[in-house]
């Protein structure tokens, strides 16, 4: 794992470390996750996914004769199996070191865990026991061995379902883009913060929390929900793209489903109104945190729009593929956005990419946790204070599903803490958060 003394100081929050958020503080979130929460999602990929119960007996394994079966073929005896010894382990076994050799991330993760082998699941630092776990789910499931289940995406099922109890708020949706991407240049401030709200409250539908099928978490009164908005910059978030011509903008994506739906309708609109000449979107390299978009996520949810009978909902579908075709939308994957890492431990190559970005959306839970390095910051930390090692004007739209924040006012947090306690976890509170470094 990359140690953090050995950065240059330039690379790191100008503030003093605080201690790592860990699984074994009792009563926390983490607690729960990783001792409750990642054992159901294991059981639900078994659930949701016709995996065999066995594949045939070690005996019958075609193997060399006379010779022990290779690990490959250990592998491949049971995909079942193997998730149920994962869900045996949560949380009290030993944390051990992958066995997929084949994996293109072999070298980096042996490399991150290496540290904690031998330590149980709590503790490990929460943040690293969630990617490892979902690293383990791919390793259970042979995503990365040849054969059947080489490349298959055991939460296609759960990410398919969150699209389609969304159905009646994408066609509403559809019909106000493409009215607004139509609109006169004195609308296009207003459209452009109605727009980031509803990027930030797609993150509600973080599959990881909530069932696909538990209804449509996707419609939005945005005039309501600005209430639950613990710290908003759209104003000066509207002035910065304003001024924007022609600009290099990123995306650093979170979810699957409706929050990425969302995701593409700014993206849209940012285009269409020459904001952005052409916007890079960062998406995961494998399946992970359940409903993660990946590439191909991208492309199944344009074919999904563009079957549908609503003929705007068509025309945004229609229009994306145009974007993609003629290379102003440009879909990237890189293994730092599936590892353990803190932001600050971004690889120099990738790093420098961004660094060329006129404006970067930072999407999500889960990316704004590793923009934190998942640590005990004080709540009224200034988030921009945090991230000045980032090197690029950044936007975080987070809604709160973890134990840490930053950038809050006491009277806030003491507000909350006394009127919807769980005000952390639950996804009701969101941030809109900008640093113009």
């Amino acid at each position: 794992m990359a140690q953090e003394n050995s950065l240059p100081q330039s690379r790191l929050p100008r503030l003093p470390l605080p201690p790592q958020i860990m699984g074994s503080e009792i009563g926390s979130f983490a607690y729960n996750t990783v001792a409750h929460r990642l054992p159901d999602i294991a059981q639900r990929v078994i659930d949701d996914n016709k995996f065999p119960l066995s594949i045939k007996p070690l005996q019958n394994i075609k193997s060399r004769a006379g010779e022990t079966p290779t690990p490959q073929e250990f592998l491949e005896m049971s995909i079942v199996e193997n998730l149920q010894t994962l869900i045996q382990e949560l949380p009290y076994g030993k944390v051990r070191l992958l066995k997929d050799i084949e994996a293109p991330d072999i070298a980096a993760w042996n490399n991150y865990l290496e540290p904690y082998v031998g330590n149980n699941w709590l503790d490990i630092p929460w943040y690293f026991a969630e990617a490892y776990f979902y690293r383990r789910i791919l390793e259970a499931t042979n995503y990365f061995i040849p054969g059947e289940w080489q490349g298959f995406d055991p939460f296609e099922s759960q990410k398919r379902l969150g699209l389609l109890t969304s159905s009646q708020s994408i066609q509403a949706l559809s019909t106000l883009v493409n009215r607004w991407v139509c609109s006169a240049p004195e609308t296009h401030r207003g459209n452009l913060i109605k727009l980031l709200y509803i990027s930030l409250w797609g993150n509600r539908a973080d599959l990881s929390l909530w069932r696909a099928e538990s209804g449509d978490r996707s419609s939005l009164d945005i005039e309501r929900e600005k209430a639950y908005v613990l710290a908003d910059c759209t104003d000066a978030i509207a002035n910065q793209i304003s001024r924007f011509k022609d600009a290099r903008i990123d995306f650093i994506v979170d979810n699957a489903g409706f929050e990425l739906f969302g995701d593409l309708c700014l993206v849209d609109f940012l285009l269409a109104t020459n904001a952005a000449k052409k916007i890079y979107l960062h998406l995961k390299a494998h399946p992970t945190f359940v409903s993660d978009a990946m590439i191909k996520d991208i492309h199944q949810t344009i074919e999904f729009l563009a079957k549908d009978s609503d003929a705007q909902v068509q025309l945004l579908a229609s229009r994306w593929r145009w974007y993609i075709e003629s290379d102003r939308l440009r879909l990237c994957e890189n293994l730092f956005w599936t590892s353990p890492l803190a932001f600050w431990e971004m690889p120099d190559a990738l790093r420098q990419q961004l660094s060329k970005s006129n404006l970067i959306f930072i999407k999500g839970d889960a990316n704004y946790r590793r923009l934190l390095g998942d640590r005990h910051w004080p709540f009224t930390t200034p988030f921009e204070d945090i991230v000045t090692y980032f090197g690029a004007p950044m936007i975080a739209l987070r809604t709160l599903k973890a134990e840490l924040a930053s950038g809050l006012q006491l009277e806030q947090i003491e507000t909350l803490n006394r009127e919807d306690p769980q005000w952390l976890t639950n996804g009701r509170w969101g941030v809109i958060q900008f640093a113009n470094s």
